[in-house]
């Protein structure tokens, strides 16, 4: 019997695109003897389509002519399912219901990767693949992920946070902070954005207050810290969930700028150096897996990188990026991606694990997680509103005082 599984990308985000590519990508790869895929997508705007146009990545060069073969669709919850409710193609037929078994988010960024689709998830009591609501959140803000690090003793840079509002009112001294207490070189990056979306390595004053711009156009609050001049970028993925989890291979990027930009993950085009390759997501980037590391450092971040993990409660598949600093043979937690690009299948390949039973596991892990909640008592039995005529309209505020 298949299971019904509701994959949802899009999203009212910047990452819109990438989630779009992520998930072409994964719905490809699953199982069809096993699960019948519904694609929803989250149009920028919030609305909900469905379709069978969407699982082509091409369709998406023309979005206009490709919505147009779209159906609107929203979840409906009826006794203890939920169902994906399609609209009718005509006055006289009646709206299309099919049952969903599981939810699978393939969303990237803010309004999506943060918690808010998951939390819509939980309140449908619909069971959902990956990280929930507060390792989601956690995961999302920069500020509160190293505080989070901090916390369990994990290595993280030091960092400054500002807001917008106090920045723009007195940017002089805003700046004079930022050099005082970070100083230079520095990386100043938007605190909740993923896909190195508005991040800038400032080297100097001058070019300052255009980086901390940048990174403002894109979020309320902003983080700077300490650039590490000799720089390797290192990532590993992790699967698994609080009861236990394993580490990828480790992977370098081989990136053409001094930090990995989004230009460098999506748009240059990987190996190949064919421009329009984006369309193969984080596949496309230039990268050496497993990366040419000492066995030694590559063992200490991998077991880093279950160590994160662990500390903000995820679940599913994550990716954890790591900063090496190859004058101080140091490794830092940089930032942790709980719906990484493409869910970090070339990862898990050169792991010996592929792209389809990788999906495999992140179901059960998702049934598994479901059936603990549903012993779990979210409601107590008591006969409050028996005594409902106590409670008035006007309620305590509005009752006579003696």
């Amino acid at each position: 019997m298949q299971t019904n599984l509701a994959v949802f990308f899009g999203g009212r985000s910047v990452e819109h695109e990438v989630s779009v590519i992520s998930a072409v990508q994964a719905m490809g790869q699953i199982n069809r003897d096993a699960y019948r895929v519904l694609p929803i997508y989250i149009k920028k705007s919030g609305e909900l389509v469905t379709g069978d146009v969407l699982f082509d990545i091409e369709n998406y060069r023309d979005l206009p002519a490709l919505l147009r073969q779209t159906r609107p669709a929203s979840l409906v919850r009826r006794g203890d399912r939920t169902f994906l409710r399609v609209a009718s193609r005509g006055r006289f037929s009646k709206d299309e219901e099919t049952p969903i078994d599981l939810a699978f988010p393939i969303v990237h960024g803010t309004n999506c990767e943060d918690g808010t689709l998951q939390g819509y998830l939980e309140f449908l009591g619909l069971p959902y693949i990956g990280c929930d609501v507060a390792a989601s959140a956690v995961g999302m803000d920069k500020a509160v992920f190293k505080a989070v690090m901090q916390q369990a003793g994990l290595p993280v840079l030091p960092c400054v946070t500002l807001r917008a509002r106090a920045y723009f009112a007195d940017r002089e001294a805003a700046q004079k902070r930022l050099a005082d207490e970070v100083g230079f070189p520095m990386v100043v990056k938007p605190v909740n954005l993923g896909s190195s979306v508005g991040i800038t390595k400032v080297s100097d004053p001058q070019a300052l207050d255009d980086a901390a711009s940048l990174a403002f156009s894109f979020s309320d609050r902003i983080l700077a810290e300490p650039a590490v001049s000799a720089l390797r970028e290192i990532n590993c993925a992790v699967l698994g969930d609080a009861d236990g989890c394993e580490a990828s291979v480790c992977e370098e990027p081989l990136n053409a700028d001094e930090i990995l930009s989004y230009e460098n993950k999506y748009l240059g085009g990987g190996k190949s150096g064919k421009a329009g390759q984006g369309s193969k997501g984080m596949a496309s980037l230039d990268r050496k897996i497993p990366a040419d590391l000492p066995k030694q450092t590559s063992e200490e971040i991998r077991a880093l990188a279950c160590a994160v993990f662990r500390a903000i409660g995820a679940s599913g598949v994550a990716r954890i990026d790591f900063l090496l600093d190859t004058r101080e043979n140091r490794v830092y937690v940089n930032e942790i991606n709980t719906i990484p690009g493409s869910l970090a299948f070339y990862l898990w390949e050169a792991s010996g694990l592929s792209y389809p039973a990788l999906i495999d596991r992140l179901a059960d892990l998702a049934f598994r997680r479901q059936r603990v909640r549903e012993t779990t008592l979210f409601a107590i039995e008591t006969n409050l509103l028996s005594n409902a005529s106590g409670f008035g309209a006007k309620g305590a505020k509005g009752s006579k005082r003696a």
